[in-house]
């Protein structure tokens, strides 16, 4: 068995990839979780006390103080002009991070904040000694400080940049100019006769301060801009390519939860191509994953849980699962499964005095008026009519409800009716059910099931809740059966009253246990109910809507013109499997998210299966626990999914698939490689599902993050066909955002909560579970 589950791995692997699909290539840990145990690649945890990791000792010693300024003066100036020309090319070429403290010798001057200004807002491209020559009508005032020379019209003033702040406008350095001007003497500029011996003075008289009036820059000049040009101002940043927008916008932790696992499970229960293994698999006797039989007498922990108890000898490693697995396994094959048989279709129908009320019908040139009866008698009679066509070994029946609930027969067994207070027993109906004969195939009560459907009749109340307890306990004989329900009311008889909600909070609190106790049996039963309601009316969806959710059914609304499609629409849609649990298996590092059992580990019962069948997981970085570390960045994790069902041939299956996925925080790997379809889905279920128990704020909430999150991925993507989706499905999520009140009643008199309309129940059912090709055809739930 070991060697048969590893080929069929590798033969099936393409095959499970379509069928468990991650909305995200990798799996995202926000950075402030990924920094919470100093995980960053590359960090160490050093004490504040340390020196920086980027300090680089010097080699040399420094030299030592001067004894006097007068010996500063010299070392400055004594110091030789290559030196002084390669730190002037190496700052071009290297950004100043930290400097020290510059020593100006005319520190009056450098400390003034106009001049400072004026010299960063007018630069000029001189040597490290700035000379300015005044112009006549730019000398000094006659009060002010004397030049040191006596010559006005030639008059100098020289002002020095510090060693340490060379000048980065300066042009390239021209070899065939040979005169470098010393620094540090503070006297006028005299040239020597030999340009290689600079005589170093000890006393130079202080310099005067610039004057306000002159500019560091003449007005007669003017400077030519050039594509080359270094006169650009010393405070501007370094020209080194900057960021994009999209790239700040990418730097930030995502919003939402991008971490969506999407199963399709009806590919993957209808495929054929995977080879069935025998006998139940090794598995953990804690967490239930399924262990790789490739790996033995290695270490006995598991991966999923870290147990060391497993199911037999065969043990795993600690690191994730290799590649990509995936298996099917066929439990208890010993197992004689029940003799197949074909499944029931049974239509629940409605015949109280309401389906009297009538609508204007146009028959070419007459107007008419028809019951709503008439109708779901055409509808009915039109499907029959088919059946009997293209499936004639079909069963199906017919019930019947008013004040009683009556089980039409056939040619050879009589209609039995019920009434009274047998209706209130649910033991005894579902008794009754089981011990009423099943209709014989299609082909041989066409005839006398439309002469019954004809004969129908509208009168009395509603005792909806007894027929559909009857109508499922009759269907449960055949795993994949259905049940239509098909009303324009209330149920307002004593089991599963409806009508009650604003006198006795008690009766409806029943109500509710009732249609959900009776969802979970039909689910157990493998039988799926959908309900079916009249345009205009008040069923109480929300409530009877409950049989739907649970055993994956349709709730619809439809006009008394339109009900013939939707049958066919319900009936059309097959069942391929019953008894469909899915579980999602997580190392301790990450957490389910979403789901009622929190940990590692998510279940979901999900009952009928259908062709189209696509549910949802979200799981995220393990928060909560101290004690689990989070995942490692750039280290990968192992997620297991097992899909246990049942054939309608009765043989049980078990599917598992495992697959790796790296570990990142880096937001643009998760945003380049997000599939918006996925996202969507997932908002659309995780929000219906908040909203149908009533919390609506969380489900805003949680629609609003998985928005902000895929119009993130479209601004940093920029594709055309994900931003004409995201439009779409804005337009399906409508109701979440802005028009809440719009599908909810108001206030019960009996309490405070809040209960959905009709037509909000009908929307809402419908999202959950929705399936990628359904999203973007909600639009035509109009509230």
């Amino acid at each position: 068995m070991v060697g048969l589950y590893i080929q069929n791995s590798k033969d099936s692997a393409c095959a499970g990839r379509l069928t468990m699909e991650f909305a995200c290539g990798f799996v995202y840990v926000p950075p402030s979780v990924s920094q919470k145990d100093g995980q960053r690649p590359n960090v160490i945890k050093r004490s504040a006390l340390l020196p920086p990791v980027n300090r680089i000792r010097p080699r040399n010693p420094p030299p030592p103080p001067p004894t006097n300024s007068a010996d500063a003066k010299s070392q400055t100036s004594l110091s030789s002009p290559p030196k002084i020309i390669e730190q002037l090319e190496k700052s071009r070429e290297v950004k100043k991070v930290v400097k020290p403290a510059p020593f100006y010798e005319n520190a009056a001057f450098h400390n003034k904040p106009e001049a400072a200004a004026s010299i960063n807002k007018h630069p000029q491209q001189t040597s490290p000694r700035k000379t300015a020559l005044l112009p006549p009508h730019m000398r000094p005032a006659a009060n002010s400080q004397p030049p040191s020379s006596s010559n006005t019209n030639s008059q100098t003033f020289t002002y020095d940049l510090p060693k340490s702040e060379p000048d980065l406008n300066e042009p390239p350095w021209d070899p065939n100019y040979s005169y470098t001007t010393p620094e540090g003497t503070g006297g006028q500029v005299k040239l020597p006769a030999d340009a290689n011996t600079v005589s170093a003075q000890t006393s130079v008289p202080p310099l005067p301060p610039r004057p306000s009036f002159m500019r560091s820059m003449p007005e007669y000049l003017v400077l030519l801009p050039s594509s080359h040009s270094s006169a650009s101002s010393l405070s501007d940043p370094p020209l080194v390519p900057s960021p994009t927008h999209k790239g700040n916008s990418d730097a930030g932790p995502l919003p939402g939860n991008p971490n969506v696992v999407l199963v399709s499970l009806g590919k993957l229960i209808s495929e054929e191509r995977v080879q069935t293994i025998e006998g139940e698999p090794t598995s953990c006797s804690q967490c239930g994953s399924v262990l790789d039989s490739c790996y033995d007498n290695v270490v006995n922990v598991c991966y999923f849980c870290q147990c060391g108890e497993l199911t037999s000898s065969t043990s795993i490693p600690q690191c994730p699962l290799s590649g990509y697995q995936d298996g099917l396994f066929l439990l208890h094959p010993d197992k004689k499964p029940p003799s197949a048989a074909d499944p029931l279709l049974l239509f629940c129908i409605d015949i109280s005095g309401s389906m009297s009320i009538t609508s204007q019908v146009s028959e070419g040139e007459h107007v008419v008026h028809r019951s709503r009866l008439h109708f779901v008698q055409e509808a009915v009679l039109q499907c029959v009519q088919r059946l009997s066509k293209q499936t004639p070994d079909i069963q199906v029946g017919l019930i019947t409800f008013n004040y009683q609930v009556t089980m039409h027969g056939y040619e050879n067994v009589m209609s039995q009716v019920l009434s009274g207070a047998v209706l209130t027993d649910s033991d005894y109906l579902k008794e009754t059910a089981a011990s009423f004969p099943s209709p014989p195939p299609l082909s041989q009560t066409k005839d006398y099931l439309k002469r019954q459907v004809m004969g129908l009749s509208e009168s009395g109340t509603t005792a909806l809740g007894p027929a559909a307890l009857l109508a499922i306990a009759m269907a449960s004989r055949q795993p994949g059966s259905k049940v239509i329900i098909c009303t324009d009311g209330k149920a307002n008889t004593e089991l599963g009253n409806l009508e009650v909600e604003d006198n006795d909070a008690r009766t409806l609190l029943s109500s509710t246990i009732f249609y959900q106790g009776l969802g979970e049996y039909a689910a157990n039963q493998g039988v799926t109910v959908s309900v079916l309601s009249i345009e205009g009316t008040d069923c109480r969806l929300d409530e009877l809507g409950r049989l739907a959710d649970r055993t994956r059914g349709k709730v619809v609304i439809a006009s008394p013109k339109s009900l013939h499609p939707e049958f066919e629409l319900i009936i059309e849609n097959r069942t391929i499997a019953t008894h469909c649990t899915v579980s999602l298996l997580l190392p301790k590092s990450l957490r389910m998210k979403g789901e009622r059992d929190v940990g590692h580990k998510g279940i979901r019962e999900v009952g009928n299966v259908d062709p189209d069948t696509e549910i949802t997981f979200q799981f995220g970085a393990n928060e909560h626990d101290g004690e689990v570390s989070t995942p490692t960045l750039g280290g990968r994790v192992s997620v297991q999914l097992q899909v246990r069902y049942r054939l309608r041939n009765g043989q049980t299956m078990l599917r598992v698939i495992t697959a790796d996925r790296d570990v990142t925080d880096e937001s643009s790997a998760a945003l380049s490689s997000l599939s918006l379809a996925i996202i969507q889905l997932n908002s659309s279920h995780a929000s219906a599902a908040l909203a149908v128990r009533g919390r609506f704020l969380d489900a805003r909430r949680e629609g609003e993050l998985q928005r902000k999150l895929i119009e993130r991925a479209i601004e940093h993507n920029r594709n055309a066909e994900d931003k004409q989706t995201y439009q779409e499905w804005v337009k399906t999520m409508e109701p979440i955002y802005n028009n809440t009140h719009n599908f909810t009643r108001r206030k019960s008199v009996v309490s405070d909560s809040q209960s959905l309309t009709d037509a909000g129940a009908a929307l809402l059912y419908a999202m959950k579970h929705s399936n990628r090709k359904s999203i973007s055809l909600k639009n035509k739930h109009k509230l």
